[in-house]
């Protein structure tokens, strides 16, 4: 069962831990992150969602809560390993942006970064419960699959893709 340090609104944790599913008050916050991976042709690593999960077979970055201890980099760089079976290189990080958000009974705060990766497809080995698929896609195939209504898009979407422009 994951473990979740909470936080304030001044993004300070405050010495309290819960489990995923336990319900937040409207003044805490639990860690979470978007790592958007880039190669060298400027294309984006999107994955997949599973059918077993909320938004069945959308499209979206990698990404997820962060476990008690964890700062967001390290929990980009677990959630990569775990979904996409592949370690990244943490210093190629670069933080894109950070935000609160409110849901009910779990706010949160999320935090964007992108990494740089030139990994072969044949070399990911996706977790079957998280991710039905991977592909390399360009800038202008990610905002079709969104226009499309296909891609899950969270803050700092159009952030990240427009990275290098």
């Amino acid at each position: 069962m994951e473990k979740w340090d909470i936080y304030n609104s001044k993004r300070q944790k405050i010495g309290k831990q819960v489990f995923r599913g336990d319900k937040l008050k409207d003044n805490e916050f639990h860690l979470v992150v978007n790592a958007w991976i880039v190669n060298d042709k400027k294309q984006f690593l999107i994955t997949q969602r599973s059918l077993n999960k909320s938004f069945p077979l959308m499209w979206e970055c990698t990404g997820g809560s962060a476990l008690a201890g964890e700062s967001g980099l390290e929990a980009c760089v677990r959630e990569i390993k775990e979904e996409l079976g592949f370690s990244i290189d943490k210093n190629s990080a670069k933080k894109i942006g950070t935000a609160l958000r409110y849901f009910d009974g779990c706010p949160d705060i999320l935090e964007v970064y992108i990494f740089n990766s030139n990994i072969e497809l044949k070399d990911i080995k996706i977790q079957k419960e998280e991710v039905n698929d991977v592909m390399w896609a360009s800038k202008e195939e990610v905002l079709k699959l969104y226009k499309d209504k296909k891609f899950e898009a969270s803050l700092f979407f159009m952030d990240a893709l427009c990275y290098f422009d």
